[in-house]
């Protein structure tokens, strides 16, 4: 039976304002001392009921037991929503604190065996695991998943046109998940090859152009007994039904509290330059798939520290020269909304290589991995991101 009601969704859209925010992170749940995963969502949902309604109201379960996500609800706008969920954090590790784990922020486990991790139990996610098999089980991962809401239905498809191209410069920015099932798998991003290289309906979506085209397709996938959910739709940016935003979905979970909120500030200005840049009625560039699809590749393969390829001269550039050109291209747009951005100087897959490379043991940068982020959101007052350093 369908769960989609395609009416209902464009009225949301339809109802929607430019501008608002909404975050969600997503964290690993660990054994304070062996930094295993561990299965307890549940115990946690159950004292956050017990303690703190709002922070009950605002985590919500993921596809294992041993994974936690928090969410900022819908902000008014970016500093909303940032304020929003750095109050949530801070409950949040202060709840894990007094339950005994601790909470890690990267794009995978660097040493879980997934066939040991429990599946949570909803209708929902019975669903994606019954008809994923291996894809659903093997899908141990972590991300950042940010909403931009949009006025408009055909407004909010074309803005997801226009990101296209800008994804793998993202996920490049915000690769964090070097190390999996034990090993130094030698990707920025093994988490985008987990889930993103696997899952159906993901990565980087086709253009549409229209509302009534993306709603045939979605027609298509409900007639066809594809799909029974909107969300069984996993595209790296997609219109959201039920929310009327535009969510972007390419980025790995950041361990530093610092730059999940950079990264946050950056999507958020791609997106609202993007429905400006449609207002003013300025040309789409669409390079074929293939060659978004090689830029993927590339940002999962070197992250930060490669090169991508600059798809309007057909010539290759530092990946730190394309996020320097995204910041460029929403400078006017970040100056008029009061948007600042501090972006790291190394993001978390260069700082995991080079202790790797220094002789330092998967554990141990782990361990580090697992007390910076215990630091930045967990604190009462950490360093933000606005005070960081500029491209």
């Amino acid at each position: 039976m369908s769960r989609i009601d395609l009416e209902k969704a464009r009225e949301a859209f339809e109802q929607s304002t430019d501008g608002t925010v909404g975050i969600e992170e997503e964290f690993a749940i660990l054994d304070a001392k062996s930094l295993d995963l561990v299965p307890r969502f549940e115990e946690l949902a159950a004292a956050a009921q017990k303690s703190d309604d709002q922070l009950a109201a605002s985590i919500s379960s993921e596809l294992i037991l041993s994974e936690i996500e928090i969410r900022s609800g819908a902000g008014a706008d970016l500093t909303d929503a940032l304020t929003r969920q750095r109050e949530m954090r801070e409950r949040l590790f202060a709840l894990s604190d007094s339950e005994g784990v601790a909470l890690g922020s990267t794009g995978t486990h660097p040493w879980a065996d997934y066939r040991e991790q429990l599946n949570v139990q909803s209708d929902h996610y019975r669903r994606v695991v019954d008809g994923l098999q291996y894809v659903a089980r093997r899908n141990n991962t972590f991300s950042l998943h940010v909403h931009v809401g949009i006025n408009g239905s055909d407004r909010a498809v074309r803005v997801c046109d226009r990101l296209r191209a800008v994804l793998p410069t993202l996920l490049a920015l915000s690769a964090n998940s070097v190390l999996f099932e034990g090993l130094d798998s030698g990707l920025a991003s093994v988490r985008t090859q987990t889930f993103t290289k696997s899952f159906p309906r993901c990565g980087v979506p086709d253009s549409y152009g229209s509302w009534q085209v993306y709603r045939e397709y979605l027609e298509l996938l409900l007639a066809t007994g594809s799909i029974e959910e909107d969300t069984q739709v996993w595209w790296s940016v997609r219109p959201h039904l039920a929310f009327g935003t535009v969510e972007v979905r390419i980025c790995d979970a950041q361990s530093d509290a610092r730059e999940s909120d950079a990264l946050t500030a950056l999507i958020v200005a791609c997106v609202l330059q993007a429905a400006r840049d449609d207002d003013e009625g300025k040309p789409v560039f669409e390079p074929p798939p293939r060659l978004i699809e090689e830029n993927l590749w590339r940002a999962i393969r070197w992250g930060a520290a490669g090169e991508l390829i600059d798809l309007q001269s057909g010539v290759c550039t530092p990946a730190r020269t394309a996020i320097a050109q995204l910041a460029e291209w929403t400078a006017p747009l970040r100056a008029e909304l009061g948007i600042e951005l501090q972006l790291p100087v190394a993001n978390g897959a260069e700082r995991q290589a080079a202790a790797l490379a220094e002789g330092q043991s998967i554990a141990d940068v782990y361990a580090s991995t697992v007390e910076l982020t215990r630091q930045t959101f967990g604190a009462d007052e950490p360093t933000r991101a606005t005070e960081g350093s500029k491209p």
